[in-house]
């Protein structure tokens, strides 16, 4: 699946249950926990992104849980947290923030229930499961 367009703004949490292509703009959550996501290089995401991989060309603004492997590329920018046991980060691509493969287990559970949560209509806050 993908959201392709540099002009398509989405401003709400985006499930998915296919790999995922993000061209766009989207403030919300991206829930893809057995997927890949794709932030493409004119992409920008302001939210939290759940997924087995993440690969960010574009700009992230959020917490990304990922239970395979997160690579941020040359070209991307990303602000905040990145959970996950695997992560890359190419020369000339920029990260400020935490990485902590420590907490892998926490916040998949933490992100499970709030989908949970999601779906019953309950409001769900950014993952966040070390405080």
């Amino acid at each position: 699946m993908s959201l392709n367009g540099r002009t398509i703004a989405i401003q709400d949490d985006v499930e998915s249950v296919d790999d995922l292509l993000i061209e766009g703009r989207i403030e919300g959550q991206i829930w893809n926990v057995d997927h890949a996501v794709t932030i493409g290089a004119d992409a920008i995401v302001t939210g939290d992104i759940v997924a087995r991989t993440i690969t960010v060309r574009g700009e992230v603004d959020g917490t990304m849980v990922a239970t395979g492997r997160v690579d941020i590329m040359n070209e991307a920018r990303v602000t905040g947290r990145v959970v996950t046991q695997r992560f890359m980060l190419a020369d000339g691509g920029s990260f400020c923030g935490r990485v902590e493969p420590q907490h892998l287990d926490a916040a998949i559970e933490v992100a499970r229930h709030r989908l949970l949560e999601a779906a019953d209509g309950v409001p769900k806050p950014a993952v966040n499961p070390a405080g």
